[in-house]
């Protein structure tokens, strides 16, 4: 055996792998050992495009050297201390760069990852309602269809029925919106036109309940891991009006769509819809080292200052919330993200890869194709046809991400049009056979 070839575990089972038929896997199992750029690299030496960017997260492509070394010098440096009433520098610092690229916010709670952020953020809006002396508002309202983590919070107010199944009740007082996705808007290329109508589900459930008992609504501005649904135009403008009129916190869960995926930081920039929170994480750090955030306006956090000064503003927090590596992670992200123009690149690429994906109209089996950024969905007949397209699309030496009976694509950001154009002669050819 060469010195460099990669050993393969020889136990299957030790590990309980997250979302995954471990039968299936042991079966077939797929390994990956490296990952450069837009690629990643198998055991055996196959280069394969990463279609997902690794999970929705690595943004600026695998082996970023200049945030490797940031990791390996502050490992060196202040491997680990915690932030429970003492800080340590460099947390801040990733804490005030993370503000300066999100206008309109003045905090951000750090968190390890999108459920934990999703978690803080409906914990923030019950207290937040709570410290202004209206703790009646405690309905939080999610969407059919959405995915928020899988956290109980997340949980409660996603809308993936197979995801809660196993675990009963949760949140008590956790409502829900319908989704999106409109047969009317079949093959749309970006927004659709039609379900701007939707938002007023909230309208209805206010008119149930009492807008005095709704603390908070919380979207994805595009919801992503459900199956890549891009917002109707004009929908969530109405959802903002309405948390407006009524004194509702609006939530946009941007784990996703945050860090160039639409071409700007985030969504809701690209949109001109202003949240009170927001969430992330994922590309925060280029998924080097786990953190997330939830950001704040100063109309959210100056509400937790009124009580004494010696006791915790918000009672919550997480061991590792601004861990050293996660910090200089997110500093070196940052610094990646301005100087190599990566949400420049987005906005270019954006519709070279939608074209890619709407040439694929027509093509047996494809029943609708989404759109919105760097983010798109391919929506075959079964969940079986999608899993079957997956397991060729590995061999042909491309990633996607099956989720029910669509293949989504959350590509890194950095991908030329060639590599676009390589993504589409492959799906074109797995879809076709």
């Amino acid at each position: 055996m060469p010195d460099d070839a990669v050993q393969l575990p020889n136990d299957l089972d030790s590990f309980w792998m997250p979302f995954t038929s471990s039968r299936a896997f042991k079966d077939n199992p797929r390994f990956l050992s490296g990952a450069n750029g837009a690629y990643y690299t198998t055991p055996e030496g196959r280069q394969l495009i990463d279609g997902t960017g690794g999970l929705w997260c690595s943004n600026a492509g695998h082996g970023v050297d200049r945030i490797t070394r940031a990791i390996q010098a502050q490992a060196a440096d202040l491997d680990f201390a915690h932030t429970f009433g003492q800080g340590h520098p460099i947390a801040f610092q990733a804490a005030s760069r993370l503000v300066d690229l999100a206008e309109g916010f003045d905090h951000v709670f750090l968190t390890n990852s999108g459920s934990e952020s999703v978690d803080t953020a409906l914990k923030i809006a019950l207290a937040y309602h709570a410290a202004r002396g209206d703790g009646q508002r405690r309905i939080l309202v999610g969407r059919q269809k959405a995915y928020h983590g899988i956290n109980f919070g997340g949980l409660s107010v996603g809308g993936i029925g197979l995801n809660k199944g196993q675990f009963g009740q949760l949140y008590p007082s956790a409502l829900h919106m319908r989704h999106t996705l409109l047969p009317e808007n079949a093959f749309s290329r970006g927004q659709p036109d039609h379900g701007a109508h939707l938002a007023e589900d909230l309208t209805g459930i206010i008119e149930t309940h009492g807008a005095h008992a709704v603390a908070a609504v919380i979207v994805e501005p595009m919801a992503g891991a459900g199956g890549v649904f891009p917002p109707p135009k004009g929908y969530l403008e109405r959802l903002r009006e309405i948390c407006d009129q009524h004194g509702i916190l609006l939530i946009f869960d941007e784990v996703i769509t945050g860090f160039g995926r639409l071409g700007t930081p985030f969504c809701y920039q690209h949109m001109g819809i202003q949240p009170d929170l927001m969430t992330a994480a994922k590309g925060m750090t280029n998924a080097t080292v786990p953190m997330g955030g939830v950001f704040a306006t100063a109309k959210v956090r100056d509400a937790f200052l009124n009580g004494p000064a010696a006791m915790p503003d918000l009672f919550h927090g997480y061991t590792y919330s601004g861990h050293p590596l996660a910090a200089a992670a997110a500093i070196a992200t940052m610094d990646t993200y301005r100087d190599d123009r990566i949400f420049e690149n987005a906005k270019a690429m954006a519709p070279h890869f939608e074209d890619m994906l709407h040439s694929l109209n027509g093509v047996p089996g494809v029943v609708d194709i989404r759109n919105f950024g760097m983010v798109g969905a391919i929506q075959l007949e079964t969940p079986d046809a999608a899993r079957a397209a997956y397991a060729k699309a590995w061999d042909a030496g491309l990633i996607v991400r099956p989720i029910g009976e669509s293949l989504a694509m959350s590509p890194p950001l950095i991908l030329t049009e060639q590599q676009i154009s390589d993504i589409g002669e492959i799906l074109n050819t797995v879809l076709r056979g």
